[in-house]
């Protein structure tokens, strides 16, 4: 039922979701969508929150640059590309019009996605990457907030060049060296 939401938005728009069309796509009785769905904007969320579940934990390289650059890299592609980023801007759009979901996205994604994104950094602080005392949520904030900046106010690219940008950006803000860069400088 969760896939078969997913493809409907991709296809119909959020208007055009229904949960009729969700039953009829699923192969099941529309009563059965509703045992565990009382509106499509709640079936929607689950199947979102699914696939940013699967697709956005940050991977763990041992190094903090790496780790930036990919995790930043599938959030952009993870918006951009799939069908969970079409979902995402339809429940984003939905979300300004109804204040109970804009809550509800906010304790489902939002803060779970927050946590995920400080995955790399707290990884980092516990290698002695960083320093402890760094402001994570400001840091966050800044590393991810241009991706959904221009996901959703600019349509912008959010091509690698431009994520790999800002983990430069924070990497010199913090005043790390890049792990490759500090190997290759050794080296010389």
């Amino acid at each position: 039922m969760l896939e078969a939401a997913d493809d409907l938005l991709v296809e119909k728009g959020f208007t055009g979701v229904t949960i009729e069309g969700i039953a009829a796509r699923a192969g099941v009785a529309k009563q059965t969508v509703y045992r565990w769905w009382k509106t499509k904007t709640d079936i929607l969320l689950d199947a979102f929150l699914q696939d940013a579940a699967e697709a956005l934990t940050p991977p763990d390289h041992g190094d903090l640059a790496p780790d930036l650059r990919a995790h930043l890299r599938q959030l952009a592609l993870f918006l951009t590309r799939s069908d969970a980023g079409a979902v995402f801007k339809a429940l984003i759009g939905h979300a300004q019009h109804d204040p109970a979901f804009a809550a509800a996205l906010r304790s489902g994604y939002l803060d779970e996605q927050r946590r995920r994104d400080r995955l790399p950094l707290e990884r980092a602080v516990e290698r002695g990457q960083l320093a402890a005392g760094l402001d994570m949520a400001a840091e966050i904030d800044q590393l991810v907030g241009p991706v959904y900046h221009r996901v959703l106010v600019t349509a912008e690219p959010v091509d690698q060049a431009f994520t790999d940008r800002l983990v430069e950006a924070f990497l010199h803000r913090a005043d790390v060296a890049d792990a490759a860069d500090a190997g290759e400088m050794r080296s010389r």
